[in-house]
């Protein structure tokens, strides 16, 4: 192994990282969960008492070739104002037989795409198949990266997209439909949204329901990216009630951080043994849905072996490339 480090910049890790080997970094993420193969820390998360921010750090290991990752970056809700991506990050990758340092990634470019990967793997394993109607709610990086990764996975035949400012959601409307060749509208209302839709994408950092259980359309699957602390909550409890299923990233970590969660187990909507791990309905240890039906919910908080596995992707090309 090469004793130089690597320092991939934001433009080589998304020019490395494509969006099917973003996917398939997060099923092998999701897969190491489901079968206990993986190293997975418990996850910090800070707010800051000067302002909205949140400080978080991340430390993971995804198998014995790759060696430990880490993350660590703050989460700044005002950036989307100004149309900057609101999760800043820096991840190191440490080689797996000496620990010494291997690589530096620029943390935000690989954030955005794990994060939307694995999202798209969770539609892939709990949606229903073939043409999707997507509701997408929120307008920043986040939200875009979701429809295109989603779009990967199922047939998007037409996309509706809110967030709480008309020209912002315009101007994500207009990007989404020239990239993917498909009807995007922007939408008035959160409601006018998901009302119908066979797949809702939140994507927000909103701390009040922006998702509504009685919106939801039979067979609906939800998923949740923006309640990743006790505070944001992206879903009101009728989700969870209507739900036939509620998959999580991680169950232990989903009760602790992720806001509808920590409120539906403490007013007995759901029991710990009720949240099932997304890596379980991969590897066939547990189901979700079982009927055509079936509204499902799933809630990521993010985790650290997510980086782990996109980082060691990134890695592995830019030394088959070169870089």
């Amino acid at each position: 192994m090469t004793d130089d480090v690597l320092f991939l910049s934001s433009a080589q890790v998304t020019r490395l990282l494509g969006t099917d080997a973003a996917i398939a970094s997060q099923r092998a993420a999701f897969t190491a969960l489901g079968t206990g193969g993986a190293d997975l820390p418990g996850k910090i998360m800070e707010p800051s008492r000067f302002d909205d921010s949140v400080v978080f750090a991340y430390v993971s290991r995804l198998s014995a070739d790759t060696g430990a990752v880490a993350k660590f970056g703050s989460v700044n809700p005002a950036n989307a104002a100004v149309g900057l991506p609101t999760v800043h990050a820096v991840v190191t990758a440490l080689d797996p037989e000496t620990g010494r340092l291997a690589a530096v990634l620029d943390g935000t470019a690989l954030t955005t795409l794990r994060t939307a990967a694995g999202s798209a793997v969770a539609v892939d394993a709990l949606a229903l198949p073939g043409r999707t109607e997507l509701a997408l709610l929120g307008s920043g990086t986040q939200a875009l990266a979701h429809a295109r990764m989603i779009a990967r996975v199922r047939e998007v035949t037409a996309v509706r997209l809110w967030s709480p400012d008309p020209h912002r959601r315009a101007a994500a409307a207009g990007t989404l439909a020239a990239g993917l060749g498909v009807p995007v509208r922007a939408a008035d209302s959160a409601e006018e949204a998901v009302t119908g839709a066979t797949v809702v994408a939140a994507c927000t950092l909103s701390t009040t329901p922006v998702v509504r259980g009685a919106w939801l359309a039979p067979g609906c699957t939800v998923v949740s990216i923006g309640s990743f602390e006790p505070t944001r909550r992206e879903v009101d409890p009728e989700v969870v009630r209507r739900a036939a299923a509620v998959v999580v990233d991680d169950p232990e970590t989903a009760a602790g951080h992720a806001g509808p969660v920590v409120d539906a187990l403490r007013d007995g909507l759901l029991t710990p043994a009720g949240l099932v791990p997304l890596g379980e309905v991969l590897t066939g240890h547990r189901s979700a849905r079982t009927a055509c039906e079936d509204i499902l919910y799933y809630n990521s908080v993010g985790l650290g072996i997510q980086d782990a596995a996109a980082a060691w992707a990134v890695i592995r090309a830019a030394r088959k490339a070169g870089v």
